[in-house]
């Protein structure tokens, strides 16, 4: 079993920038960033491979959001840019050793979650 725990949500202005980090107890080979606005489904924002190979949700998050990973540490990153209001959401942690590892992937295809950090971003 992996446990994952997000942390670094916050408040922030429009144009401010946050990094959120997913401690692991593992670091499975895929690990992604998903968000949910309430009332909406949940979407993935960026996933990213044990070998590298990043890959983001459109073209808009990866000119603001960069995803990495630390395997020594089993964590993983977000460091978001520029942010903006419709950027406000729970930031879920999500992995899974094998298979597929894009922002297509269906989230049922994650075995392990985290349980959310809130990112607020007033404009």
């Amino acid at each position: 079993q992996v446990q994952l725990q997000e942390s670094g949500g916050a408040t922030v202005q429009a144009g401010g920038s946050l990094r959120l980090t997913c401690l692991g107890s593992h670091a499975p080979h895929c690990m992604a960033w998903l968000r949910q606005i309430p009332g909406r489904e949940r979407e993935a924002v960026a996933t990213i491979h044990t070998s590298g190979g990043p890959t983001y949700s459109s073209d808009d998050i990866k000119g603001r959001f960069t995803i990495s990973r630390d395997n020594d540490r089993n964590s993983m990153y977000l460091q978001m840019n520029s942010l903006k209001p419709e950027d406000s959401a729970m930031y879920f942690c999500a992995a899974k050793w094998f298979g597929r590892c894009s922002v297509n992937t269906n989230e049922e295809g994650y075995q392990y979650w985290g349980k959310g950090t809130q990112v607020t971003v007033a404009s």
